[in-house]
């Protein structure tokens, strides 16, 4: 709302996460959508260089992302930086899962790279990290001129998250050390290596993640034509929820897929993973 117009086009990369798209919807933005290609999630820096329009006012970047657990790495973000400084845009980003990373990998900002601190938007919280999701705490980061743009837009529509649980915040900031942040890669990492060994035995072919917490996985083998119809059918099934593809992708490839998310108890994780591993 401070920063952009309608009929400004924004990059998303696709599979995106709807409330991005939505967003752009309510303040009047067109998304324009950049495929990545499974399962590894992949783009080309020609790709992005072809979306980009005489209306195009920026590029968002969900990283690690949901629902396709996409790590960008820094040769996907350097073009991401290239496009950004030649065409003058922003790039907004949401870095929410930015711990939950896995196989060694490394989270880049985008604000980091060169010539970028002043026109990324850096968007993050501490829903995730926390486990405080219902707290809606979270923050933003970007060059002065936009940040008293966005603090004034704010200020008019939510001014703050409640005092009390930010000071719950800023307790976990200042008490947590650093061995809190690396134990979530190592306990996500094992939800994740049981999800997607029961997918597997299950017949449905998980997008292995490479961060955040879920797992989009290829169900085109079980009954229905939609996505919606195929994870209803695998609910009553199995007893497992699932996200439809559709709500991902604007393309029928959604379709052959549902996004499961794992970040439960263990005990509530195992219960799920058996009860997959029985479909026949």
């Amino acid at each position: 709302m401070a920063l952009l117009d309608p009929g400004d086009e924004v990059i998303v990369f696709e599979p995106y996460y709807g409330y991005h798209i939505n967003t752009l919807f309510a303040v009047g933005a067109v998304p324009s959508y950049v495929a990545l290609l499974g399962p590894e999630w992949t783009f080309t820096q020609e790709a992005l260089a072809r979306s980009i329009t005489p209306k195009t006012r920026g590029i968002l970047v969900n990283t690690p992302a949901n629902p396709s657990g996409k790590v960008f790495n820094s040769e996907e973000l350097s073009w991401v930086a290239d496009c950004a400084r030649r065409r003058d845009l922003f790039v907004f980003t949401d870095e929410i899962y930015e711990y939950f990373l896995y196989d060694g990998r490394q989270h880049l900002s985008p604000a980091s790279l060169p010539g970028m601190a002043e026109r990324t938007i850096t968007i993050s919280g501490f829903s995730k990290t926390y486990s405080i999701t219902g707290w809606r705490i979270g923050y933003s980061i970007s060059n002065r001129q936009w940040s008293q743009m966005i603090g004034y837009m704010n200020d008019l529509i939510y001014v703050c998250a409640p005092s009390p649980l930010q000071a719950g915040v800023a307790g976990g900031i200042l008490e947590l050390m650093p061995n809190f942040y690396h134990d979530l890669c190592a306990q996500f990492a094992g939800k994740r290596e049981r999800l997607c060994r029961a997918l597997l035995q299950a017949g449905l072919l998980p997008c292995v993640p490479e961060g955040a917490y879920y797992v989009l996985a290829d169900v085109s083998r079980l009954p229905g034509i939609t996505s919606k119809e195929r994870a209803m059918w695998l609910l009553s099934r199995t007893g497992v929820a699932s996200v439809p593809g559709e709500a991902f992708f604007r393309a029928p490839q959604g379709e052959n897929f549902v996004r499961f998310c794992f970040a439960k108890t263990d005990a509530e994780l195992e219960l799920a993973c058996q009860s997959l591993e029985k479909l026949q």
